[in-house]
């Protein structure tokens, strides 16, 4: 009874780990991975772990006579969280240092999922208000520009949060995020208040795209998880769907009260703006990470990684390169460092990369396509091309990081023996190794254990607990 009883209990926790990590962004395979390692050292060996986008599975069959023990838990969709995420990577590696047992490690998760945060609601508000003046700065606008980015950024965040305690869909919240931005841009231009208004759409788009999940997509369809990537696909698709239905909602009312919104030409930058968007960019990847909950220690480094980052896309973007390479070399670059940084600050490596990523999402691009759709006639093939491009951007985005991350890890000594054969590099969870070495080690462990119980039988004719495996004792060593 006892060992069912942990059994039940294991299973249980690495469910619940599984989901808060999905639920926060993290890859199938980092979760299916930190779910293995998890159940492996509390003697569960061999689990099949199942892991899609709105449920988790795992069963466990000790030999063919015995019954096979399922659990299944539903993932519920929450906000991004990476306290909540990097609270949740630390209690695995101290779980896995052996630092923490079953039952104190079951508690620890309960208290971070169930608590709430020191920072005020309120406070995050103006953190994405923040946001969008930083994008407003680095897109070269006036001080009122920045004003209004940042007044329609905080109205956009309380409106969706108002909705979103009405379960409204997250597709709803983002047409009413673009609808916002539009005609608030409108009635800035109407009244005079800004030249160029689509200044103010275009910082806004960025932070309705940054809450959607393409990194996660591109990485779970790199890893092998193609239901997982494909319905994470989806989502992002019909979230992107729901900015270009409002934007565009927005444009048509403006143009019907004669108001002309104009469209905003990515053109190249020289140097001397590049000091400003390198700037801007700073300030948004950090803002973004600050209202997002991430540690106040990882918010300086990611905005100098995204001011470096700004540097090298508009450096090569300036030199004709394109738009879609100079992105894919600098998201190359934000994968390759944040690995090393992440590991230093004692966060996950997805906090880093999500966050630096920002400042180059192709809200410029969309806002351009949407505009020149608009307008009809022959510039609908100048803005389907647009749109296209925008896509290939955000790919370029996903990939760039993933590819960075792929280069980084095996530089680590660790990261050559990992016990699982998954696809990608890890952005969430730890990495364990169990070389020959220690497997050899472990099995004379085992195997003296093993001896130790039968003497013990034999001396006072007392059962052997053939269920031992579930007592905790770490099988597997850590190294970080």
């Amino acid at each position: 009874m006892l060992e069912a009883r942990a059994l039940n209990l294991t299973l249980d926790f690495c469910l619940r780990v599984g989901e808060l990590l999905l639920s926060s962004g993290a890859g199938a395979a980092d979760v299916t991975a930190t779910m293995k390692s998890l159940s492996w050292h509390f003697g569960v060996r061999h689990p099949d772990i199942d892991v899609t986008f709105t449920s988790l599975s795992m069963s466990y069959q000790p030999s063919p006579e015995d019954h096979a023990l399922i659990q299944i838990r539903q993932v519920k969709q929450r906000e991004i969280d990476y306290e909540d995420l990097t609270l949740v990577d630390h209690l695995v590696r101290d779980v896995l240092s052996d630092r923490v047992d079953l039952m104190e490690a079951r508690s620890t998760l309960a208290r971070i999922v169930s608590s709430g945060h020191s920072t005020p609601r309120w406070v995050i508000t103006l953190g994405w208000g923040l946001m969008c003046a930083g994008v407003g700065l680095q897109l070269g606008g006036t001080s009122t520009v920045v004003a209004i980015a940042f007044a329609a950024a905080v109205c956009i965040d309380r409106l969706q949060l108002m909705m979103s305690r009405r379960r409204l869909p997250f597709f709803y919240q983002q047409v009413a995020g673009g609808a916002v931005a539009t005609i608030l841009a409108t009635v800035a231009a109407a009244l005079g208040l800004v030249d160029d208004p689509s200044l103010v759409v275009t910082a806004n788009i960025i932070m309705l795209l940054a809450g959607i999940g393409f990194m996660g997509a591109l990485q779970d369809a790199l890893s092998g998880f193609y239901v997982t990537g494909g319905a994470r696909l989806t989502e992002a698709l019909l979230a992107t769907s729901g900015i270009i239905a409002g934007v565009s909602g927005g444009l048509t009312l403006a143009k019907l009260l004669g108001v002309e919104v104009g469209r905003l030409d990515p053109g190249a930058a020289g140097f001397e703006e590049l000091s400003m968007m390198a700037l801007g960019g700073a300030i948004c990847a950090g803002a973004f990470a600050f209202s997002s909950y991430a540690p106040p220690r990882i918010i300086l480094p990611i905005a100098a990684i995204a001011a470096v980052s700004m540097g090298i896309s508009q450096t090569l973007t300036s030199a004709d390169a394109g738009r879609t390479w100079p992105t894919g070399l600098a998201a190359f670059f934000v994968g390759l460092v944040s690995y090393t940084v992440a590991g230093r600050l004692r966060v996950p490596p997805l906090v880093v990369v999500v966050s630096a990523v920002v400042p180059m999402l192709p809200g410029l691009l969309i806002y351009r396509g949407l505009s020149l759709l608009g307008e009809g006639g022959p510039a609908t093939s100048e803005g389907l091309l647009a749109l296209i491009t925008a896509a290939s951007v955000a790919t370029a985005l996903a990939s760039g990081v993933i590819l960075g991350e792929y280069v980084a890890q095996p530089l680590k000594r660790e990261a050559q023996k990992l016990e699982s054969r998954l696809a990608g590099p890890r952005l969430v969870g730890p990495l364990k190794v169990r070389t020959g070495r220690m497997a050899r080690r472990e099995a004379r462990r085992e195997a003296g254990d093993q001896h130790a119980d039968q003497h013990t039988d034999q001396s006072t004719d007392q059962p052997t607990d053939k269920q031992g495996d579930l007592a905790g004792r770490p099988s597997l060593a850590v190294e970080e």
